[in-house]
């Protein structure tokens, strides 16, 4: 009984050292999915003009703002609790892969700003009928979530439902430089 208890605390151990909600042991190798982001050039100053297009890598955990055609922003974001794959269905916590346009804006979002995308798309909902599934949806590129994170910080690792998360500073700067229409890619 006591192996199984023990077990059962490493486990928790485990899980909260995945979900970000203790820090990381200076002991233990940095897991992939926080190694450092890759070195890219951009931009100093405000975010000024549009985003014409988002560019989301689910592997690097990197989101890009493309204004004129090349980066202006590089942001890092978390994910769904279960990042691997395509969002199949409602409650996965996987963060769907595909091209989306920002379909609403949300201003009184329960995770600070909120940048709404176009999932499902009519190919996710036939395919998730085919396996008599719900595709899920309200898939948002959005901040933390109100009165629970002190300004300037974040949670740390893939936490969300399936949305794309950022700072709450970083979701302001990309809220106003983004309108309805905009074009997102999530890549695998």
């Amino acid at each position: 009984m006591r192996r199984i208890g023990l077990i059962a605390l490493l486990g928790l151990v485990a899980w909260a050292l995945w979900r970000g909600w203790l820090p990381w042991p200076d002991w233990l190798p940095e897991p992939p999915w926080r190694a450092p982001l890759p070195r890219i050039e951009l931009p100093t100053g405000p975010l000024t003009g549009t985003v014409e297009r988002i560019v989301i890598d689910k592997s690097d955990r990197m989101m890009i703002a493309i204004q004129d055609g090349r980066p202006a922003r590089v942001y890092t974001v978390a994910l769904g609790f279960a990042p691997q794959g395509d969002k199949l269905r409602q409650g996965d916590g996987r963060t769907p892969e595909g091209l989306f346009r920002v379909d609403r804006r949300n201003d009184r979002s329960k995770f600070h700003l909120s940048l709404g995308l176009d999932y499902p798309r009519p190919e996710d909902r036939r395919r998730a009928a085919a396996q008599g599934l719900d595709p899920g949806g309200d898939i948002f590129i959005h901040g933390q979530p109100n009165g629970r994170v002190e300004e300037g910080h974040a949670i740390r690792g893939d936490w969300t439902d399936g949305c794309i998360a950022v700072s709450d500073a970083e979701i302001r700067e990309l809220f106003a430089a983004t309108p309805i229409g905009t074009e997102v890619e999530i890549r695998p």
